[in-house]
């Protein structure tokens, strides 16, 4: 098949109640996946780091978007400023730490040096080079905005703000969350052996397999009042928290009234449950690799309490992935399948993942017009 024909085997106009998922060779194709590089991820605004990360100036973070190595740092003049991170001499990375701070940006490989502001500073040994503008050879720009404790970063210029693109309703929701009132405490990596969206789909099934994969999550949720409410371009999935009969590792750091999990197309989720919160930035690796990077936020991170409090709900996390990743890698290799092509939505549970298929359907047919 062309891969035309693969895009075009979904049909984003059908309803819920009559929808097919996206067909398997979405997930297996790498045409489809070289395609969703470029259509999707590198013109949607993606999660590169935290606002503590570069909160005073001189601070940086440095990430990988769509293949795109970027760096985004706080400038003396207190503007946050995006750039590819890549040298104008001989193309080498120009900052090697995922974060930290520096008075000058400066390539390892031959110690060109760039303000931070991206503007070329200084260029060894490069005297008697004819024809070549200074001015025109600083780090290449990029953009980027800041959100509640998110950086983030667009590397196909123009289109919609980050704000435009959140809309104003999801914007108002997260106020609501005071998500300044909560510290970072950790970071973990995981790796899944699926295509990224298959990470996605599982997260937007609507709670669909909790009961059989998480039991110790489905102890705290109250699963028959689980609702999922679909925003433009957002999925918010909402339960009622119970705490009578509860699990006891989850019961004890699973607290509060509900529990609140946002999607924000394409691939970043944030999970909130009273006095904690951890985000989910989801990074294509591969047609069949996908890393999961988790920031882990408490409302306490000082007291001795928190502490042993809020390691044991990383370690209940850690139970959730373990679980996750078994049943994504074995979908993925369902997928390869010829028994498989396409599934059915469950209208009650599957609402959001719907919303994900179309929305992808639409970047994907743009991208496949402006080639042709």
């Amino acid at each position: 098949m062309t891969l035309d024909e693969i895009v075009a085997a979904y049909d984003p106009t059908a309803s819920l109640e009559d929808a097919w998922t996206i067909p398997a060779s979405w997930y297996v194709d790498s045409r489809l996946a070289e395609l969703e590089r470029r259509a999707v991820l590198a013109r949607t605004w993606q999660v590169v780091g935290r606002d503590d990360q570069v909160r005073e100036p001189g601070q940086y973070v440095t990430a990988q978007v769509a293949g795109e190595p970027v760096v985004v740092v706080r400038g003396e003049d207190g503007v946050l400023r995006g750039f590819f991170n890549v040298c104008r001499h001989h193309a080498a990375e120009v900052m090697t730490e995922p974060a930290g701070r520096a008075r000058v940006l400066r390539c390892p490989y031959h110690g060109w040096t760039y303000g931070l502001d991206g503007s070329l500073k200084g260029t060894p040994d490069f005297a008697g080079v004819r024809c070549f503008e200074r001015a025109e050879n600083g780090l290449v720009p990029l953009e980027v905005e800041a959100w509640e404790r998110f950086v983030l970063v667009r590397l196909e210029p123009g289109g919609p703000s980050l704000r435009e693109v959140l809309g104003t309703d999801l914007v108002a929701q997260f106020a609501k969350l005071e998500l300044p009132k909560l510290h970072f405490l950790e970071r973990r990596h995981y790796a899944f052996e699926c295509n990224w969206k298959v990470f996605v789909d599982n997260y937007l099934d609507g709670g669909y397999h909790v009961p059989h994969l998480h039991k110790g999550l489905d102890s705290v949720l109250d699963y028959a009042s689980y609702r999922i409410v679909n925003g433009e371009r957002f999925c918010l999935q909402h339960s009622p928290m119970i705490h009578e009969g509860a699990e006891a590792e989850t019961g004890a750091v699973r607290t509060g009234q509900q529990a609140l999990y946002y999607w924000i197309y394409p691939n970043f989720m944030v999970n909130w449950y009273e006095g904690l919160m951890d985000t989910n930035l989801v990074i294509p690796r591969g047609v069949d690799r996908t890393e999961v990077v988790f920031d882990f936020y408490f409302a306490d991170v000082a007291s001795e309490e928190a502490q042993a409090r809020n390691r044991a709900s990383i370690a209940v996390g850690d139970r959730i992935q373990a679980e996750d990743t078994a049943i994504c890698h074995s979908v993925q290799r369902g997928l390869a399948s010829r028994a498989y092509r396409a599934g059915r939505l469950s209208v009650r549970r599957e609402a959001g993942e719907h919303l994900f298929h179309r929305l992808l359907h639409a970047d994907l047919s743009r991208g496949l017009g402006e080639t042709r």
